[in-house]
């Protein structure tokens, strides 16, 4: 029996919008594109898509489309979708992977507030966690993936993700996007080259390279872990070790400044922040010499 051509329109349509369900630590995303490539690189980097008989509810349905026809000849583009929603202009097709990236972040920063979202790389060790808040250029994602490739668990280099009915931080284990000269640094650092993916020159925060979680990670992303120590990292090249204790009070302001919804979850967010800041040391560190602020971490004080 012949198939309707409304029929095999369908199939088509399904089938090139080929996707699965991916784990993102606390949160389960189904991504879908007709884009081969990024196909590859979403494989690369999270693994086969859950099976049917383990998928959990669907947090966030994204996809990556083609752009419009006219351009695919000229300068193809990549579209992100999040549900009905295009927050994002179009990229060029071979961005298409940080661009997915980013969408990710955007659909976890809008939507994640069941926990205090800290802008910042989260590390553990022998259950306790270091939270790195910082903001963007202060070298946080060179420093996290190189602790993430001395022996910590990496959490995630993006969001501190804190449970405020706990007080425990819950693990996101996704890529690690390098950028310009960081690349090179942690190249050299990389055990196995295939742990770095390709360099995506040009894009809108530069050249930018993704370090894709350890192993480890991922396979303990739902075990949570303590706050223990606070350390908001600054590199300034040239510059030789100083880290500085601070007091509760300026590291609540500072912290407070650094948190994605803090001031949408009111006296939650307060009262999450304050607990926070009284279990752990607390710490700025301005460095120049990336092996100098990886010794220095590893003689922390006990929690």
């Amino acid at each position: 029996m012949r198939q309707s051509s409304s029929r095999r329109g369908w199939l088509r349509r399904r089938s090139a919008r080929a996707g699965g369900i991916y784990r993102l630590g606390p949160f389960a995303a189904r991504v879908e594109t007709p884009l081969r490539g990024l196909r590859n690189l979403i494989t690369w980097c999270y693994g086969e898509p859950l099976p049917p008989s383990a998928q959990p509810i669907v947090q966030f349905v994204v996809r990556i489309d083609h752009g419009p026809l006219y351009r695919r000849l000229i300068a193809p583009q990549a579209v992100f979708h999040a549900d009905t929603q295009t927050p994002f202009a179009p990229f060029p097709r071979d961005h298409a992977f940080p661009l997915l990236e980013w969408g990710l972040n955007w659909c976890i920063a809008t939507r994640a507030h069941q926990y205090l979202m800290l802008h910042a790389g989260v590390l553990e060790r022998d259950g306790h966690a270091l939270i790195l808040p910082a903001l963007p250029g202060s070298g946080k994602s060179t420093l996290t993936a190189a602790l993430a490739l001395s022996g910590w668990r990496l959490f995630s280099d993006e969001f501190g993700l804190l449970d405020w009915r706990t007080g425990s931080l819950q693990p996101l284990p996704r890529p690690i996007p390098l950028k310009n000269r960081s690349i090179d640094i942690i190249r050299e650092r990389v055990p196995v080259q295939d742990d770095l993916g390709p360099t995506f020159p040009k894009t809108r925060k530069g050249d930018v390279a993704h370090l894709r979680p350890p192993p480890e990670s991922r396979r303990r992303q739902y075990e949570m872990a303590r706050p223990a120590w606070i350390i908001f990292p600054r590199y300034r090249a040239g510059h030789p070790l100083r880290i500085t204790p601070l007091n509760q009070s300026l590291a609540f302001t500072r912290l407070s400044q650094n948190a994605f919804n803090y001031h949408l979850l009111g006296a939650t967010g307060f009262d999450a922040l304050k607990g926070l800041i009284e279990g752990c040391h607390c710490w700025s560190a301005e460095y120049g010499d990336l092996a100098s602020i990886l010794s220095a971490l590893e003689q922390l004080p006990e929690p």
